[in-house]
């Protein structure tokens, strides 16, 4: 049987919690963000970590199986 190993690309986006869960950025934050209030404003409505949701879920927990 081959060796499991965790998505490359998973692995730098996502982050387990101690429940098990998958947490995550918002993605969106690294460009548009010149001094107005309208990029004010959409930097931080992307700022924080959320948790992703089931459906990511159930890919996250193929792609990242060693967490």
């Amino acid at each position: 049987m081959p060796k499991l190993k965790n998505h490359s690309g998973a692995k730098k986006r996502f982050r387990v919690t101690a429940g098990g869960k998958y947490k995550n950025r918002k993605a969106g934050r690294r460009h548009l963000l010149a001094p107005e209030s309208a990029s004010i404003k959409r930097e931080r409505r992307h700022a924080g970590i959320i948790e992703a949701n089931s459906a990511e879920g159930k890919f996250l927990k193929k792609y990242l199986p060693m967490k």
